[in-house]
């Protein structure tokens, strides 16, 4: 979720707390942690503020630190949803999924965290290469691994196309097209989709195994 500042105080996913979302207090018994405002002119979010606000807080759960940022000038009060620690969305992956992968995902996920979707989708892209790499699929191009694990009932038709639209187009047009911005609900396509993918591989892998076997993908 999305940092949310409400009372003072903001709701946002601990990473100390195993991402549960939890409130970070900005005082307590009354006492508020500490703030420093900046006096500065600059814009955020399409609007001009004079001043920024950086409040310390903490996690009502664990008692991690936490900072937020509050933009304020005649428009009222702004935060920051770039708060500090970053919420980290972290998807479920089965049991047995090769460590390379794994990290490769959760380094997708940290890039995500910080906003570097760019950086996150070439991660994801390179994580669903990497899976089917694993998996015996070694020859011609991305694509043609997908579209093969795909005839080989291992992936369904419509997890196939996802492959091709979600992550392995988004893939090559930061790896290899002109600079352009990756939003997050492209991000989070792709993210969601190599899940269901690793998934598809790894959730039932005695099945998988014996398809990959009949295949001559794996020994």
């Amino acid at each position: 979720m999305k940092p949310q500042y409400v009372n003072g105080n903001m709701r946002a996913a601990c990473p100390d707390c195993g991402g549960a979302v939890t409130t970070f207090e900005s005082q307590k018994h009354g006492a508020q942690f500490g703030s420093v405002t900046r006096q500065w002119n600059h814009g955020f979010e399409g609007r001009n503020y004079t001043s920024a606000t950086y409040v310390l807080l903490q996690c009502a759960g664990c008692g991690r630190g936490g900072l937020a940022t509050l933009h304020q000038g005649m428009h009222g009060v702004a935060y920051d949803e770039h708060f500090y620690p970053p919420s980290l969305d972290v998807a479920p992956l089965p049991a047995g999924v090769p460590a390379g992968i794994v990290a490769e995902y959760r380094e997708a996920e940290l890039c995500a965290s910080a906003v570097a979707y760019r950086a996150a989708s070439a991660l994801l892209r390179s994580a669903l290469e990497k899976t089917l790499r694993a998996n015996g699929y070694v020859n011609g191009s991305l694509a043609a691994r997908v579209d093969e694990a795909a005839g080989h009932n291992v992936i369904t038709a419509a997890r196939r196309q996802r492959a091709h639209d979600d992550i392995r187009v988004l893939g090559n047009d930061v790896l290899h097209d002109d600079w352009r911005v990756v939003t997050e609900d492209e991000y989070s396509a792709a993210h969601l989709y190599v899940q269901r993918i690793v998934e598809d591989f790894y959730d039932q892998r005695p099945q998988v195994e014996a398809i990959l076997r009949a295949a001559g993908k794996i020994p």
